[in-house]
């Protein structure tokens, strides 16, 4: 079966090779089965480590590997870590050593040092840094060069409301989540012209990540229910580039970041910014830029 054209029939994946990062279980396991099962070529990363990072398990990738290929599908399993450029670049030769291409990258490998911000230490903080944001560079860099070649690529960052909305005891997490929004955008824009498209998600699941925090809510948030939007933002048929999608327990919303009308003075001072604070932050009439030069010309806007 034949890759379907927009708005018609399944989306499949034949021939296309996906790397997700993290998959060895929790919801990069989920995207990895939905996307074998619908013709894509995985290379199923997972280094196996604990929730905080540490340690190391080979089992965990292959397992998940296993599970593809009992079903059918095809998937080869890595064991690096994300958290080096090494590791990132050896990842991405594992999908080209397999199928001979990278057409897909989902960053979804994670790990948890939470701690409140006053009790915050560099080695709580760099770890969850390395994997979460510098892991995304170590990974998509290497896999964007393949996809800027040949013209194609899908990449989906593993943002969270943590970082977006923020969440006590998470400022390396959150930092490092709404890094990947940057991230996200930025590459969206320097990909256009390749056909590359750059989305991030912030999910709502049950995984051994949040089992401890979810309570009955839990029951409601099976990790499977973000794969579809994941799948959708893997596949050709993406119309959107540079966006973020709240995703958990069925539901689907879009995240935006907007900008008012603001208020405009060529001699602005200190107390006009106290007096005109209700026109600053009147969210009548607001814009949703796409990118630095939409932004840049809301203000030329006011400024003429």
């Amino acid at each position: 079966m034949s890759t379907s054209s927009s708005g018609s029939g399944p989306l499949s994946f034949d021939g296309k090779v996906a790397i997700i990062t993290g998959a060895g279980g929790g919801l990069g396991r989920q995207h990895a089965l939905m996307l074998a099962r619908r013709g894509a070529l995985l290379v199923i990363n997972d280094l196996g480590g604990s929730i905080d990072g540490t340690g190391s398990d080979k089992g965990a990738a292959e397992k998940v590997v296993d599970e593809i290929r009992a079903a059918g599908g095809e998937a080869v399993a890595d064991t690096n870590s994300v958290a080096t450029p090494e590791g990132g670049a050896a990842i991405v030769q594992s999908a080209i050593d397999a199928f001979g291409r990278v057409d897909i990258v989902i960053n979804n490998a994670g790990i948890l040092r939470d701690k409140s911000f006053h009790n915050m230490t560099p080695d709580l903080m760099n770890p969850v840094f390395d994997v979460h944001l510098k892991g995304a560079f170590h990974v998509t860099q290497p896999a964007w060069i393949h996809m800027r070649e040949q013209g194609y690529g899908r990449i989906i960052s593993t943002s969270s409301a943590a970082g977006v909305f923020g969440n006590f005891g998470q400022t390396n997490y959150g930092a490092a989540k709404m890094g990947l929004v940057g991230f996200t955008r930025v590459m969206a824009v320097e990909g256009a012209k390749f056909n590359i498209k750059a989305n991030a998600i912030a999910p709502l699941a049950l995984t051994r990540m949040t089992e401890d925090i979810m309570g009955a809510l839990g029951e409601k948030l099976d990790p499977a229910l973000v794969s579809p939007l994941v799948t959708y933002l893997a596949h050709e048929d993406c119309e959107p580039n540079g966006r973020l999608f709240s995703v958990g327990g069925g539901r689907v919303a879009e995240v935006v970041i907007a900008e008012t009308q603001g208020f405009t003075s060529a001699s602005l001072s200190a107390e006009d910014v106290r007096d005109q604070w209700g026109t600053i932050t009147d969210r009548e009439g607001y814009e949703v830029p796409a990118n630095l030069a939409e932004e840049t010309a809301m203000f030329l806007k006011h400024l003429k």
